[in-house]
């Protein structure tokens, strides 16, 4: 059979396995996402790794964005709700959390399994456009509007996620950002960075490993990233280099 038939007919046995098969594990007393719907890399399969980085996330947000029992938390690319289940499971009290992604499995497993358990905890699914994760939503555009007030979150989280986004949609990300977070408020971004090497490069040659698809692997000069968030009013706190998921920087920024 050829290699151009077999393709959509993996396609098809992939989805339809998902269809069928169930979507959440126990491990321990903890609610899980079923392998199956897990974004991350290979090692996020194993139940206990998946929970520990889960809580691992959390212990983050405690030391390093201050994360109390007063705090109100915007999680932008939630997907299956790995950053709460991390809070839920630690015990950490919140004032509020919001998920946001654009895959809406992730977001009716979210509503599901966590939402209907932990009413703080809200769900929201977006159909921005992004090239990689939903490429046929709408397009981004001056007017994006996150669905929140002015200064209504203390907390942005957003992990592997403008690590697939190009600059232009940054910068609009960033302007919302600057509306919705209260004053001195924080937010913690992973993404691909590096000193002295052109301002954007999508899925860059020779960089960590092969990359291939729309937006798999979008990588940011260091200065010009800045400049995206300074732009913006935001001051860059700290950088830790190289230490998250596929080599991934964490940057820290406050609201300036």
């Amino acid at each position: 059979m050829p290699v151009t038939t077999l393709m959509p007919l993996r396609r098809m046995l992939r989805e339809a396995y998902r269809g069928i098969a169930r979507d959440l594990v126990l491990h321990g007393s903890t609610i899980l996402p079923a392998k199956h719907l897990r974004f991350c890399g290979t090692e996020f399969k194993s139940d206990a790794y998946f929970l520990a980085s889960a809580e691992a996330e959390a212990e983050r947000l405690v030391q390093q964005n201050h994360l109390s029992r007063h705090s109100r938390v915007l999680d932008i690319g939630c997907g299956v709700g790995r950053l709460p289940i991390g809070i839920i499971a630690k015990g950490l009290e919140i004032e509020s959390y919001w998920g946001i992604d654009v895959d809406e499995r992730s977001i009716r497993w979210c509503k599901k399994y966590v939402q209907s358990r932990h009413p703080k905890f809200q769900f929201q699914h977006t159909n921005a456009r992004n090239a990689l994760y939903n490429p046929k939503g709408a397009a981004l555009d001056k007017h994006l509007q996150l669905p929140l007030g002015d200064r209504s979150v203390d907390i942005i989280y957003l992990y592997s996620v403008f690590s697939h986004m190009l600059a232009d949609d940054i910068r609009l990300y960033a302007r919302e950002f600057k509306r919705v977070l209260s004053f001195g408020g924080s937010v913690f971004l992973t993404c691909f960075v590096e000193e002295n090497v052109p301002n954007v490069v999508e899925n860059p040659i020779g960089y960590r490993r092969t990359w291939s698809g729309a937006l798999h692997c979008v990588r940011y000069d260091f200065a010009f990233l800045r400049s995206l968030f300074t732009d913006s009013g935001f001051h860059l706190d700290n950088l830790v280099y190289g230490r998250e998921t596929d080599g991934q920087s964490a940057v820290y920024l406050v609201h300036a």
